[in-house]
């Protein structure tokens, strides 16, 4: 199929990417303007995956007070460049991980802070509850790794549905942002204050 101007602009316009790329997308897809989309939404991934080495020591500590002054979250997210932090895009991504965390009250960032007592734990709770409600012994550690998954989901940052479009996790809100961005961007950690609350 032939590859016209109109069609390569209609691709840019909707995702931004360079000339050049949306020609290459139309081409490998036969000209097929979603399936071209797609190719340059996994083209931009990937370069997002391997910016993820890059060192990320400039960015921003944003602060969000919800409405009533009874809760209250600090948030410091990283990027490779002062330039990058001071984007009103990266102050509002920033923003919205704040926003994520007043709402969605995660303990961690990622899967992998989790202390292992903690999981080991829990897994002793989820064990103990799926024989109590009866469950065949050979199929409850199945079913342990999966509530210990949904666990993961809730109490991590990157694993919970965003806010603003529970469609995606908070990690594909950040991937989007270091592809889109082009430099790699990093939620370092957080606190969140509820007024009255003891800190555990």
């Amino acid at each position: 199929m032939a590859i016209t101007a109109e069609m390569v602009k209609e691709l840019r316009t909707k995702t931004g990417a360079g000339m050049m790329d949306c020609k290459r997308a139309l081409q490998e897809t036969n000209g097929d303007m979603e399936k071209a989309i797609e190719y340059l939404r996994e083209k931009g991934l990937a370069a997002a995956a391997k910016r993820a080495g890059r060192a990320a020591a400039e960015g921003v500590i944003e602060a969000y007070i919800h409405l009533g002054e009874k809760l209250g979250v600090l948030v410091e997210v990283n990027c490779e460049t002062d330039f990058v932090a001071r984007t009103p895009e990266f102050k509002e991504f920033a923003r919205d991980i704040a926003m994520q965390v007043a709402a969605a009250n995660p303990q961690y960032v990622s899967p992998d802070d989790i202390p292992q007592e903690v999981l080991d734990k829990e897994r002793e709770i989820l064990r103990a509850q799926t024989l109590n409600e009866g469950k065949p012994e050979k199929v409850v550690d199945r079913i342990v790794e999966g509530r210990l998954e949904k666990f993961r989901e809730e109490v991590c940052l990157l694993e919970q549905p965003f806010i603003k479009d529970p469609e995606k996790k908070v990690k594909d809100l950040l991937t989007e942002k270091i592809a889109r961005i082009g430099e790699n961007i990093i939620i370092r950690r957080f606190v969140r204050f509820q007024l009255g609350e003891t800190q555990g």
